[in-house]
C-alpha cells in the first residue's frame, strides 16, 4: 500500500481524515493512507493581489487558476525498498525515513510538497517495474527517487544484467514522465554487518557490481546522484539502527540533507534543509545482541527459504576460489559482467 504525505514548510502535519474525502482511518477511495495534509500557504512575498469581484468573470477565472497553478505543491513519489521505506527510523504507527524527511524541504514554504512513498521492504529490482513504476507514472511526479537493488545483491539468481535492466526501464519511464530523478548508490552490506571474508568478499563484489550500474544509469538519465556508499558509516556508529544495515534516524537525516545539499547547489527553490528533531543514543553491544534475539533470528528465518540458500552458496564458492588462489578471477568476471550489462542497454 502506498503512503501519501502532504508536507508543509515545517514538514507539519494534521490528523488522520482531516482531508476532504478521507475516512475516519484516514483512507481515501484509491487505496492510499492519508497520514497529513498541506497547511494554509501564506501569499508570496511581493505578489500583487487582486480582489476577485474587481475582475470580470472571465478574466478573474484566468486569474484564479493561473494563481492556482503558481502555488500548486511539487509532487515527489519514492520507490525502492526498506531503505526508502524508512526502517531504522521509527515513528508513531510506522516508519518514517529520509524520504519523507526530504520530502517536507523540496520547495519553498508557499509551495508545499505531496509526497508518496511506494517504497516496501525487501523490494527487488523487478518489484519496481512490475508493482511500483505504474502506480508512479500515474501520479506524474515531478521528482521520483528511485533507490532498489540492495536485495537483489542478496539473492542466490543476482544477475546483473537484469538488474540494470529493470532500473534503466524504471528511470528512462520516470524521466520521460517529466520527473527529477534521484538516486543514490548503496554501502556495502558486508562492512556493515562485519561479516567473515568469504561472505563479505562476494557481497562487495556484487555490491560494486550494482553500484558501478547505478552511477552509469544516473549519468544517463540526468539523474540527481547522492554517494550514499561514501558517508561514514563505519566510523559514527550512531548513524546506523541497531541491525546494523539500516540508518538510524540519524543517518537517514544525513541521507535527506544530502539530496538536499545537491538539489540546492543545482538551484532548485527548496525549504529549510531537514533539521534534527531528536538524538538517539548509538545502539551498544547489549541492543546489538538484544536485536539479534528477539528480531534478528526471525528475520533469517524469515528469509531462510532463499536468502540463506544463496549465502551459504556465495560462502562455498568463495571458499573454493580462495583455496585454488582463484578470488581474483572471481573479481574479473564480475567485472566483465557489469561491463557487458551497461553495454547491452543500447
Amino acid at each position: 500500500m502506498s503512503t501519501v504525505v502532504m508536507a508543509d514548510e515545517g514538514g507539519g502535519t494534521v490528523p488522520d481524515g482531516s482531508l476532504p474525502g478521507a475516512t475516519a482511518s484516514g483512507a481515501t477511495a484509491s487505496g492510499a493512507v492519508l497520514l497529513g495534509a498541506v497547511l494554509p500557504r501564506p501569499v508570496p512575498p511581493g505578489a500583487q493581489v487582486t480582489e476577485p469581484a474587481a475582475l470580470p468573470g472571465g478574466a478573474r477565472g484566468q486569474r484564479e487558476s493561473a494563481a492556482r497553478s503558481a502555488v500548486r505543491p511539487v509532487r515527489f513519489v519514492a520507490l525502492g525498498d526498506s531503505l526508502t521505506e524508512g526502517v531504522g527510523d521509527p515513528v508513531p504507527g510506522g516508519w518514517r525515513g529520509w524520504a519523507a524527511l526530504l520530502a517536507g524541504s523540496l520547495a519553498p514554504p508557499e509551495v508545499g510538497v505531496e509526497f508518496t512513498n511506494l517504497a516496501r521492504s525487501g523490494a527487488l529490482s523487478t518489484d519496481l517495474t512490475t508493482e511500483q513504476l505504474p502506480v508512479a507514472v500515474r501520479l506524474r511526479p515531478r521528482v521520483a527517487a528511485v533507490v532498489v537493488g540492495g536485495n537483489d545483491t542478496l539473492r542466490s539468481g543476482f544477475d546483473i544484467g537484469r538488474t540494470a535492466r529493470e532500473l534503466d526501464a524504471t528511470l528512462r519511464e520516470l524521466s520521460l514522465g517529466g520527473a527529477l530523478v534521484l538516486t543514490a548508490c548503496l554501502p556495502d552490506p558486508g562492512t556493515l554487518l562485519r561479516l567473515p571474508q568469504p561472505l563479505a568478499r562476494p557481497l562487495a563484489r556484487r555490491m560494486r557490481a550494482l553500484n558501478t550500474v547505478v552511477h552509469a544509469l544516473s549519468a544517463r538519465h540526468r539523474a540527481v546522484h547522492l554517494h550514499v556508499a561514501e558517508l561514514p558509516w563505519t566510523g559514527h556508529r550512531r548513524l546506523l539502527s541497531v541491525d546494523r544495515l539500516h540508518p538510524s534516524a540519524e543517518g537517514h537525516r544525513l541521507i535527506a540533507c544530502g539530496f538536499h545539499d545537491l538539489l540546492a547547489a543545482a538551484g532548485r527553490p527548496l525549504g529549510p534543509a531537514p533539521a534534527a528533531d531528536r538524538v538517539d543514543p548509538s545502539p551498544g553491544a547489549v541492543a546489538d545482541l538484544w536485536w539479534m534475539a528477539t528480531r534478528g533470528t526471525s528475520w533469517v528465518a524469515e528469509r531462510s527459504t532463499d536468502l540463506l540458500p544463496g549465502l551459504l552458496g556465495l560462502v562455498a564458492v568463495e571458499s573454493w576460489a580462495r583455496l585454488r588462489g582463484a578470488t581474483d578471477r572471481q573479481d574479473e568476471r564480475m567485472d566483465l559482467a557489469t561491463a557487458s550489462a551497461i553495454g547491452a542497454l543500447g
